[in-house]
């Protein structure tokens, strides 16, 4: 078997608490737990003598860990990376922030990682670029002369070529996508999108079976919508309720019942949205007014980026106006944590709440709501409430799909959820696990693999 070589900006450092790390850095940790390999990324430090990476094994696992220097992380990580490219992709461009520097040191980091990488490489590696952070990676490996196959995916969603049409630098970031053997998205609206932008941008990029014929190169294009491990999440959810942080909330509950979010602090998850449609089942349906306790666990992030402290103080006005509104003097209707906790406990908490409600305004996929499925209790489970633009409503038919921007559709799927009767519920949960377990981390792993070394393979132009 080939060695895998991941590379991504986000790392799940051995030892570092679980609860910490993102999506991302979860859904690459299950991938690796059976192949192994090399995971090559930033190791959430920062040195203005940044130096090579520090090796750390953790069988099957090496890690290459690279610290940033702090021209790079305000210029890579908080400027371009997250002010620019991530605004762009989640259609929020009132939020983005461009400046020509910043895009110019996105670029020395790409090339200074390759630099470092480069001496790690053996003989019939396979390397596996992840996100937007590090889009430039593939065609700086290949001015290297790297001859290995190189995949990227992308984690997040595609934009459109409107929203395309305000980055700068566009046209040159598609080019250095065309330089991979194969990009990965998460659904197939996303490859649509990204072909719309190449007949846009670069009507001279030819169009094959597969992918995408640029300056005699082929790239496969396909989407590989990202799964969990199934099976880990049920038995972490199983003990997970049953450890101390699960018994707590049991108890704190005091027999009502419990709706639960848990999102990174972010603009793109709608949590404004989410407050605002549990106020509107409380005004609606007074019946559940003390007979439910919504808890929205998210944990800060970005908080050098001023978009972030913004949506952190109108969450919190809007939190203080639904306690005022509603909250009695034994029962606080919303709880709303900005701190995380462990994998095990997260997942112990979500197997306890009869309604996950999960709904960003966008998303690549989101985890959370595959997560959500997979820890319920087979014999009474309970219902996803989920956000239509989410990457996960293509595949999670059976959830209670709403528009994230409809406060009065979100607040009519809460309470049709906390309405809905134990067999309904157990219909959807079978038909969701049947679709969990055929499209599993496993098989996005293979899958992937398999496509990319077959666009390798794809002779090039004569």
């Amino acid at each position: 078997m080939k060695r895998l070589v991941i590379v991504s900006n986000r790392v799940a450092i051995p030892g570092r608490r679980s609860g910490d790390q993102g999506g991302l850095a979860t859904g690459l940790a299950e991938a690796l737990a059976d192949r192994g390999g090399l995971w090559f990324g930033w190791s959430g430090r920062l040195s203005d003598a940044p130096g090579t990476p520090h090796l750390v094994t953790d069988p099957p696992i090496t890690y290459a860990l690279v610290s940033l220097s702090h021209r790079e992380f305000e210029g890579y990580y908080l400027g371009f990376a997250n002010r620019c490219l991530w605004p762009v992709f989640h259609a929020e461009l009132h939020l983005m922030h461009y400046d020509a520097a910043s895009l110019a040191i996105y670029f020395e980091v790409s090339q200074r990682w390759t630099e470092l990488l480069i001496p790690l490489l053996e003989d019939g590696d396979v390397i596996w670029i992840h996100d937007y952070h590090l889009i430039p990676m593939g065609l700086s490996l290949r001015k290297r002369a790297v001859q290995s196959p190189i995949g990227f995916f992308l984690h997040t969603p595609f934009p459109g070529v409107d929203l395309l049409r305000a980055l700068p630098g566009q046209i040159r970031l598609l080019e250095e996508l065309l330089a991979y053997d194969l990009v990965g998205f998460q659904t197939p609206l996303d490859c649509q999108s990204f072909y719309r932008a190449l007949g846009f941008f670069l009507p001279e990029a030819r169009r094959e079976p597969g992918g995408i014929r640029h300056a005699g190169h082929f790239t496969g294009i396909e989407s590989f919508p990202i799964g969990i491990d199934v099976e880990a999440v049920t038995h972490l959810a199983r003990s997970g309720r049953n450890n101390r942080h699960g018994q707590r909330l049991g108890a704190s509950l005091t027999g009502r019942r419990l709706i639960l979010g848990i999102d990174r602090l972010d603009y793109s998850k709608g949590l404004a949205n989410r407050f605002r449609a549990y106020a509107r089942l409380l005004e609606r349906w007074p019946e559940f007014r003390r007979q439910v306790v919504f808890l929205q666990i998210a944990p800060l992030s970005r908080i050098e980026v001023p978009e972030y402290d913004a949506i952190r103080q109108k969450l919190n006005a809007i939190v203080g106006d639904i306690h005022a509104r509603y909250a009695e003097y034994d029962w606080m209707p919303l709880r709303y944590m900005t701190r995380g906790f462990p994998r095990s406990t997260i997942l112990g908490f979500l197997r306890q709440a009869e309604v996950g409600f999960i709904t960003p305004l966008r998303d690549g996929m989101n985890l959370v709501a595959k997560e959500y499925v997979a820890a319920q209790d087979p014999e009474t489970p309970g219902v996803l409430v989920l956000s239509c633009l989410a990457g996960a409503a293509q595949e999670l038919e059976e959830a209670l799909i709403v528009n994230p921007y409809d406060i009065e559709e979100m607040a009519k799927a809460l309470a049709a959820a906390l309405a809905m009767g134990v067999e309904e519920r157990r219909v959807r949960f079978r038909a969701l696990m049947e679709r969990l377990r055929r499209n599993d981390i496993h098989r996005w792993v293979t899958s992937f693999l398999g496509a990319l070394a077959c666009s390798a393979e794809t002779a090039p132009e004569a």
